[in-house]
């Protein structure tokens, strides 16, 4: 195994894709942790069919995991791909408008037969000419058939030994990007070694003959190296914004000294946080898998009440079940953290796929004036960040915070630098402590408007909590007109300061220039590169990119002076660019928006904004 043409590439884009049970996932993610593991900036986009089993080799089922890696940071999991893995012709089929012009593409020679090719809606029996593939490198190599030959005297029946060709693939990916086969074959060991070494041995060697073919086969001219990233210094992991979430959600609840509780229920994306956080009673979190996303919610706000650091997370069909109570917390002044993963809607809409739906829900989502704090992360792993600033506002100014992720950062992964807990800043809730000396107000405020937080079960901490208005101090039901006027603003008053207590936004580039893009929450990655494209050709461009949406940052508007032209840039048709038009009126927006359950791409993105330059 003579590697005698390698060649050193900046970064590559890859992408694996096949049915539904062919271990897409799986096999991307082996490759794409042992590309951080060398090093190398990654970045990762899952994209999952919404069925959970559609007909075998149809187009619909077709399941891909997308990885970028590179001698760099990569911010994005890259728009084209210069390897694809195509188990089917299903898969060579869904995915031929995604690879770059020459890029190679492996299908498993085996699926190409007449029944798979019917299936996947082709009209001939050469699919190669049909999709116009005669100037790319197609290697058909007979997957299930080699791996079934070099399992053959392992004793596995056949369907065991066919779900290893995804090994056989990974395989042939190690010996073209020269990656270690290492830490796969651990992660093989440590998953299967116990209950079932011989489907840990088997997986194993498929690995090793799809590294072997492509070893000694003449197809692939040459094998790849890409240099480590220059990462700051520290230890690192990859994670995914599902994870980094709960782990953030883990930070906030020790660093206030509060035991973490989540109510949940499970829905898609969002139920990796509670399962993630129910691994974690060596911490002290509790979770309570709830029947529906009312009680989900609900348990939530009581325990909040009984002096918990409370979460609950979900989706936008599960947020709009959780309006009500979410408006009773509000009314309560509880902290609250509301963890929504943002799917394609509107109703069960798009499961598996992502969009920035859920944002007007999230500022005007309930009865009555009901202000709550809005955040929104914007890549996997400062999920981890956002997460603990969540608690963090939540528990200090006594209030619920909506902090929305979405579908694709929840799942894509990164590397993420893990940080040290003495760096992140004590929560100081404002806990109530008994006195003789005077009665218990539970309304009174603080300079920042906040309430104090009286734990039930303390004598002279005694009050009222529920959905009716309250007296202004004494937390008795109240009807007074006034009264209620007062306590309106006051809750919405209490909110805006939260801009006393989040940084100053910040621009992206020079703070003065032809156009700047606006942006909010998971786009980040792809405006960013775009932009730095842009400005590496000379165009006067700039980003400001928002993570705090209620209350705005301070700085905004004088930012937005500073520029001849804004286009506001998001997942939806418009959310974003209405909000900032009901505040900052002064200025004119253009928008650029899409609603296909795919993230931007940094090429479209690029393509727009130099018409807007003209």
């Amino acid at each position: 195994m003579n590697k005698t043409n390698v060649q050193e590439l900046h970064d590559v884009v890859i992408r694996f894709s096949g049915d539904s049970g062919d271990g897409m996932q799986l096999t991307g993610t082996l490759f794409s942790d042992t590309s951080a593991l060398l090093g190398n900036g990654i970045s990762t986009f899952p994209d999952y069919p919404a069925e959970i089993r559609a007909p075998q080799g149809t187009v619909a089922g077709v399941s891909g995991f997308q990885v970028h890696f590179g001698s760099h940071r990569e911010i994005n999991p890259g728009d084209f791909c210069d390897v694809l893995i195509a188990m089917n012709p299903a898969a060579l089929k869904a995915n031929r408008k995604w690879l770059k012009p020459g890029a190679t593409v492996i299908i498993d020679g085996d699926s190409v037969t007449e029944e798979h090719l019917k299936r996947a809606g082709f009209a001939t029996l050469d699919p190669i000419a049909e999709l116009n593939l005669k100037d790319y490198n197609v290697v058909v190599p007979d997957i299930t058939s080699m791996t079934r030959e070099a399992l053959a005297d392992m004793g596995l029946d056949n369907k065991s030994v066919v779900k290893c060709k995804n090994m056989f693939a990974l395989g042939i990916c190690f010996y073209l990007y020269n990656r270690p086969e290492d830490h796969a074959k651990r992660y093989l060991d440590s998953k299967f070694a116990k209950k079932n070494p011989v489907v840990a041995e088997a997986n194993k060697r498929a690995i090793d003959a799809g590294y072997n073919y492509a070893a000694n086969t003449h197809q692939f001219a040459n094998t790849y190296t890409i240099a480590p990233a220059p990462l700051e210094k520290g230890t690192y992991r990859s994670i995914s914004g599902n994870v980094a979430t709960a782990w953030g959600l883990c930070a906030a609840s020790e660093k206030s000294g509060l035991p973490l509780f989540c109510g949940s229920y499970p829905i898609t994306p969002a139920t990796v946080i509670l399962e993630e956080l129910a691994k974690r009673k060596d911490l002290g979190v509790k979770t309570v898998q709830a029947e529906d996303e009312i009680a989900g919610i609900c348990t939530a706000i009581g325990a909040a009440y009984a002096g918990n650091f409370a979460v609950t997370t979900t989706s936008g069909p599960g947020l709009s079940l959780k309006s009500e109570a979410l408006g009773l917390a509000v009314m309560t002044e509880l902290p609250l953290v509301v963890v929504d993963v943002q799917r394609g809607g509107p109703s069960t809409g798009l499961p598996t796929k992502t969009e920035q739906s859920d944002l007007a829900q999230a500022l005007y989502g309930r009865n009555g004036e009901c202000p709550v704090v809005v955040m929104a992360a914007s890549s996997p792993s400062d999920c981890f960040h956002y997460a603990f600033e969540a608690g963090r506002i939540a528990m200090e100014h006594m209030t619920p915070v909506l902090l929305l992720t979405d579908g694709f950062i929840a799942n894509g992964s990164e590397p993420w630098r893990i940080p040290s807990m003495k760096d992140y800043p004590a929560i100081n809730p404002p806990i109530a402590q008994p006195s003789e000396e005077m009665n218990f107000m539970p309304y009174a405020r603080n300079e920042k408007l906040v309430r104090s937080w009286a734990f039930p079960g303390r004598q002279g901490l005694e009050h009222r909590v529920g959905g009716l208005e309250k007296d202004c101090l004494k937390g008795c039901i109240s009807h007074d007109p006034k009264n209620h006027q007062l306590m309106v603003d006051t809750r919405a008053a209490k909110v805006a300061k939260v801009a006393e207590d989040i940084p100053v936004q910040e621009v992206w580039g020079d703070r003065e220039g032809d156009l700047l893009v606006v942006g909010w929450g998971g786009t980040r990655g792809h405006l960013q590169t775009a932009v730095e494209q842009m400005r590496e050709a000379g165009d006067r461009v700039s980003l400001c990119h928002f993570n705090y949406i209620n209350p705005l940052p301070r700085g905004v508007r004088e930012i937005f002076k500073g520029f001849r032209r804004i286009v506001v840039c998001e997942l939806n048709e418009g959310q974003f660019a209405n909000y900032l038009r009901q505040n900052l009126q002064e200025f004119t927006y253009e928008q650029y928006n899409k609603c296909e359950g795919l993230p931007f791409t940094v090429a479209e993105l690029v393509a727009k904004f130099q018409t807007l330059l003209k």
